[in-house]
């Protein structure tokens, strides 16, 4: 047996709504894009919804939208997918990073202060990424941005089912972004999606990704071609339906591995605030012995992955900015992630789970 890292979870609903939206002969852009955008927003409490090709280019849009360009900085995690930062260097400003907090891992809001201090108060938006599909400390950070006049972004990439405080994940800043790639807790194959309460900047954003497009054969700006398909959209709604149940399961499989790593002493199981809703992306332990954990699990035929080995600080496409985030680079050092998606049957979560608390380095 091997137990795998992840699966999309494609079934027969997904099946019968790509057929319908093929048939209907709407596959690039249609109707079924804004019915999906309209259902995704409902379901986040956010009064708009603006879909786009991926989660890339969902961050890149909103920071568009937001007027984030040259010169311009942007705070955020240097323990992260490189897309974080990619999408602010795309739009031709400067990440700053701040080191994240010991026990969650996301953007340390202390640390954020210090480096806002550090730059005389001079930041433009803050990017807060929901690490492993656990909310940020959003009130803390939305304070921090309120206090510099600065946007708060939400990468929500990994949160799909997420909540803070009985507040869903992507209702929580002034705009959010989602990326439905396979490995998430909802698909569309490739997608993304950019959230937010403000009119004028879903409008903004939809120009964006839409060529700057305004009317027929009309452009008020320069755009990209950032659309989802309408088979995409498609095959999100079909998911979005299911999203419940799905992170109803990782949560419970989740609640597995905790109560194997409760007597544990060498392998520490990812934090479960009370306060929160953990969608359970990835299940994620933190372990001084990760490669002989790593050969353990494989040895019960379990698959495991390290998001993320390399900070993105120490990335060489940001060599120039360089400096020092103590945390995350400890941080990846001794993260392992282990199956926890829906797909799992029951005996593979029990072999999962006996493996954590069998280990003894």
């Amino acid at each position: 047996m091997t137990v795998g890292m992840a699966d999309p979870r494609i079934g027969v609903p997904e099946l019968d709504s790509l057929v319908e939206t093929a048939i209907g002969g709407r596959i690039a852009d249609g109707p079924e894009v804004r019915a999906f955008e309209s259902a995704f927003a409902a379901h986040c409490d956010v009064d708009h919804g603006v879909a786009t090709s991926n989660g890339t280019t969902a961050l890149h849009a909103a920071l568009k939208g937001l007027g984030i360009g040259p010169g311009d900085r942007v705070v955020t995690t240097p323990f992260s997918f490189v897309a974080t930062a990619n999408a602010v260097r795309l739009c031709g400003a400067d990440p700053v990073f701040a080191d994240v907090d010991s026990s969650t891992l996301n953007l340390d809001p202390e640390a954020v202060r210090d480096v806002v201090a550090d730059h005389n108060g001079d930041v433009d938006a803050i990017i807060a990424v929901h690490l492993y599909g656990l909310p940020a400390a959003m009130d803390e950070l939305q304070a921090i941005a309120e206090e510099y006049d600065a946007a708060l972004v939400e990468d929500a990439a990994q949160a799909h089912g997420a909540t803070l405080d009985g507040r869903p994940a992507g209702s929580l800043g002034d705009t959010a972004c989602f990326s439905f790639y396979p490995t998430k807790n909802m698909t569309t194959g490739e997608g993304g999606m950019v959230l937010t309460d403000d009119g004028d900047l879903a409008q903004r954003v939809a120009r964006f990704v839409n060529h700057g497009r305004t009317g027929s054969y009309e452009h008020s700006e320069v755009g990209h071609n950032f659309r989802l398909t309408s088979l995409g959209a498609g095959l999100g709604r079909a998911q979005l339906d299911r999203l419940p149940e799905f992170v109803d399961i990782r949560r419970r499989n989740a609640a597995k591995y905790d109560g194997a790593l409760a007597e544990q002493p060498a392998v520490t199981a990812p934090p479960d605030p009370s306060n929160a809703r953990h969608a359970y992306h990835q299940y994620t332990v933190r372990t001084e012995h990760r490669e002989a954990l790593r050969d353990h699990l494989a040895d019960a035929g379990i698959d495991t992955g390290v998001y993320y080995p390399t900070p993105i600080h120490r990335q060489p496409a940001y060599a120039d900015i360089g400096g020092s985030a103590p945390v995350a680079e400890r941080a990846a050092e001794t993260v392992l992630s282990v199956p926890v998606h829906p797909s799992l049957d029951r005996s593979e979560v029990d072999a999962v789970a006996d493996a954590l608390e069998g280990f003894s380095p």
